[in-house]
């Protein structure tokens, strides 16, 4: 090991810790955009400018070496140092263009962020905009986008956040449907129709029981990930599903369930890491956007 210092390539190493997180050569690979073989070459040239076994490959996959374990930890603080370099380096950056990821839900890019879009595009047409559409919150701190649009107020030390807007939801149902299914007086009457799921069905079962309407997942009988998709099937008939009340007055077809029901809370935060805050083309579009969604 006496020349590992000279020959350590953070490429090799990045691979190394993408495999030992994924736990297989192939998964790595897809994280990192490579192909198995290539990311397998770099594993082995680490492995030879160590001069150590990082991993036990076996007929069920890979499996880290007591001697790779050893190294995880500090592969991984190369890692954070590495994402803080680029954050700094990112955040310098005092020209009003260059590359801006914006990470939000499907239904709020579709339906409520192109008028941010538009005025960005007349105020600072250097700034080429990537969004990202995730229901789950994206690691600003690992670069999975510039700025997130959430609707939870993040906990880490290192997130500069804004409370934007803080909008409400209810249930809503297509007119057709509650036509054939009748349109429900009560909570109980409420809880025995079909519901449109989205997302997590457990987690939707378990705060719709804990305000007081006792659905089980049986309630739940078409679901999906995707917000769009889920919206649409409720626009058809599908049972009832939850909207913020912006996107529901904006979609023909469809009546508020219960509408004296107490509304659901729907908080909209804008969020950023504070190293990019100092970035002048991070600053124009996080101003664009909080004035436009509030």
């Amino acid at each position: 090991m006496a020349n590992a210092r000279a020959d350590f390539d953070w490429t090799q190493a990045r691979a190394f810790l993408a495999a030992a997180e994924t736990g297989s050569f192939s998964a790595a690979a897809r994280q990192l955009g490579l192909t198995q073989p290539t990311l397998g070459r770099q594993v082995a040239a680490l492995e030879e400018a160590l001069g150590v076994l990082l991993f036990e490959r076996t007929a069920r996959g890979i499996v880290l070496t007591q001697t790779g374990l050893d190294l995880l930890d500090d592969v991984r603080a190369m890692a954070t140092a590495a994402d803080h370099l680029a954050l700094t380096a990112s955040g310098q950056s005092q020209a009003i263009a260059g590359h801006v990821t914006i990470s939000t839900t499907d239904l709020m890019a579709l339906l409520h962020l192109p008028p941010a879009f538009e005025a960005l595009r007349a105020t600072a047409p250097g700034i080429d905009i990537e969004i990202v559409t995730a229901n789950h919150v994206s690691d600003l701190r690992r670069r999975e986008a510039d700025i997130a649009i959430r609707h939870v107020r993040p906990d880490q030390p290192d997130l500069i956040a804004r409370l934007v807007n803080e909008t409400q939801g209810r249930f809503y149902a297509a007119t057709d449907f509650l036509d054939r299914h009748g349109r429900p007086e009560t909570v109980a009457d409420l809880a025995r129709m079909d519901f449109v799921g989205f997302d997590d069905i457990d987690r939707m079962v378990g705060y719709m029981n804990e305000i007081g309407i006792p659905v089980a997942a049986q309630n739940f009988r078409i679901s999906s990930a995707n917000g769009i998709v889920a919206w649409d099937l409720v626009k058809r008939g599908f049972g009832v599903g939850a909207m913020v009340d912006e996107t529901a007055a904006i979609t023909e077809g469809v009546e508020c369930v219960l509408p004296d029901l107490a509304p659901i809370p729907v908080p909209i935060w804008l969020v950023t890491h504070r190293e990019l805050h100092s970035s002048r083309r991070i600053r124009v579009v996080f101003d664009t956007l909080a004035e436009i969604l509030a």
